[in-house]
């Protein structure tokens, strides 16, 4: 980051000498040395801007970005028309989830220096995060014409374009980034991920040509070993593509953390304490506003949403985290785990959550009165989301548990979704889901919605019309033509398949045949596979 006015001058002999070490040990990458240099200029200069400032872009590398931000603050009145630091207070800012002032950050960024594509490239990304697609996509492309060879923009852009629909936009994209890096790993699962791209043979060979070249990291070699499988797939060639994935998902499971055994154990104490009744509601009628998602991931939740989000009442919010943040600063306020703090909480502590929770999504309800909230948590929280918001409503997505299993299994997610790499812990997952989500069934029957995704995709106009009446809208046509509705979509396996009619045929078990004898036996032994 550059500055306006450097402060080194002002600093002593000594102190000006470990600044200049500490940057150096940061241009040859020994980031622990450079950091601890940079403690001890501050230990002999205190609130020396050059060196807070480094201080903050240290904490901000290693993921601190609550340290990041108290040392950008500190010193932007020093410089306060230096677009790289309103940049990195953006960006600090906003993995903070203090989204609004970190958007006048970045947009400020850009304002002070139209020509940094590094600040239109930030800006572009926050708004894609924000589902600001129409301006993530207008940043981007600025990024691009300041810099052509920016491939992360051009990533960045090709994602935006899949999640507003703009799917030959998006294709044209990634195939540029191959282009100009025929191994490159992100591009590969770009393209896979849309779920509507075929792989040929010539790319099948191409793919195989970047795995064999070794020498990228665990993440680029599973973001290979994901898009080689699929392409096998199109190839026909099911046994090699399973082989693949379980692979990829094999050195996966080794960088994330999963405890099957403490999931359960959580999952029997909410069943434990949610069969006793909640405090009544002080006000009845809170939370008519929203509509709760729930499901397993890949089991049908975004298509459920893009129907609701063609009803001129509802917007459609992807997956926020604003439930999950409510209960975690109130589980941390309480010094207890949920859901054991749950039984003390009052029914004014309950209408304080509810409140919070209608305050912190109230940009969702700027246009349209309702809105969904599909975060892939949810499941877990629908008591304590129904103590929050008494009028809320519930649905229940759910599909073929063996489907769902095989589909999670095959696509690559994000290190939260960690229960993914392995067969067996993908159906321990999947059985206390179901498990769970019957109790809630159970317990909530006029508040929580069993929709099966079979049904919808068989029947969907008589479905579609008992979860409008179930969310309690009035039907309306452009539900049935959903995949005409323009909006942003953030699930990238999904953003294209809801762009196009009901389909049915999305079943692929049958077609990996005994190499899924296990999963299903285990399924079936927990009563949850129909024979």
């Amino acid at each position: 980051m550059s500055s306006e006015t450097t402060h080194s001058s002002s600093l002593s002999p000594a102190a000006a000498q470990l600044l200049e070490r500490a940057r150096s040990e940061w241009r040859q990458r020994q980031f622990e040395a450079a950091e601890r240099s940079v403690q001890q200029v501050l230990s002999l200069a205190p609130g020396n801007p050059d060196a807070l400032r480094m201080l903050g872009v240290m904490a901000q590398h290693r993921g601190d970005q609550a340290r990041a931000v108290d040392c950008f603050r500190r010193v932007l009145p020093v410089w306060p028309h230096d677009s790289d630091l309103h940049v990195g207070l953006g960006i600090a800012l906003h993995e903070r989830g203090e989204i609004e002032e970190a958007m006048t950050h970045l947009r400020r960024g850009c304002e002070l220096d139209p020509a940094s594509a590094s600040a239109w490239f930030n800006l572009g990304e926050a708004l894609w995060r924000r589902a600001r697609t129409d301006e993530a996509i207008a940043a981007l492309q600025r990024t691009l014409e300041l810099a052509p060879a920016h491939l992360p923009s051009r990533l960045s852009l090709a994602k935006a374009q899949a999640s507003q629909g703009q799917i030959d936009a998006a294709v044209t994209g990634f195939r540029e980034v191959l282009r100009r890096d025929p191994g490159n790993a992100e591009a590969w699962f770009g393209l896979s991920n849309l779920n509507t791209v075929r792989f040929d043979a010539t790319d099948t060979t191409h793919l195989r040509q970047a795995l064999a070249r070794g020498g990228q990291t665990p993440r680029h070699r599973e973001l290979l070993g994901f898009s080689l499988a699929k392409a096998l797939e199109d190839q026909g060639d099911y046994t090699q593509a399973f082989d693949l994935f379980r692979q990829a998902n094999a050195s996966r499971r080794q960088r994330v953390q999963w405890n099957a055994t403490g999931e359960r154990q959580r999952v029997e104490a909410i069943q434990r304490i949610y069969a006793h009744d909640t405090p009544a509601p002080l006000d009845p009628a809170l939370g008519r506003e929203v509509i709760f998602i729930v499901s397993v991931p890949r089991s049908g939740s975004t298509l459920v949403e893009q129907i609701l989000a063609s009803h001129p009442e509802v917007e459609g919010a992807n997956e926020i985290k604003d439930l999950s943040q409510v209960i975690d600063a109130e589980t941390h306020r309480r010094h207890s785990a949920f859901p054991l703090w749950t039984p003390h909480a009052s029914a004014a502590d309950w209408q304080r959550l509810g409140k919070e929770y209608l305050a912190r999504t109230a940009p969702w309800r700027k246009a349209k009165p309702r809105f969904t909230d599909k975060s892939l948590v949810n499941w877990y929280l629908v008591g304590a989301a129904l103590a929050m918001l008494p009028s809320a409503r519930v649905v229940v997505v759910r599909r073929d548990p063996l489907e769902t299993c095989l589909a999670c299994f095959r696509q690559l997610f994000t290190e939260q979704s960690s229960f993914t790499c392995d067969l067996d812990e993908m159906a321990d997952y999947c059985i206390d889901f179901i498990r769970l989500t019957r109790f809630w069934l159970e317990r909530y029957p006029d508040r929580v919605f069993d929709l099966e995704y079979e049904t919808l995709t068989a029947e969907p106009e008589p479905t579609t019309r008992r979860l409008l009446d179930f969310c309690g809208l009035p039907f309306d046509p452009a539900c049935l033509e959903f995949h005409k509705t323009s909006r942003a979509v953030l699930s990238s396996p999904s953003a294209a398949q809801v762009r196009q009619p009901m389909r049915r045929d999305t079943a692929r078990s049958a077609r990996y045949g005994d190499r899924l004898d296990g999963l299903r036996q285990r399924l079936r032994d927990a009563g949850v596979l129909k024979d």
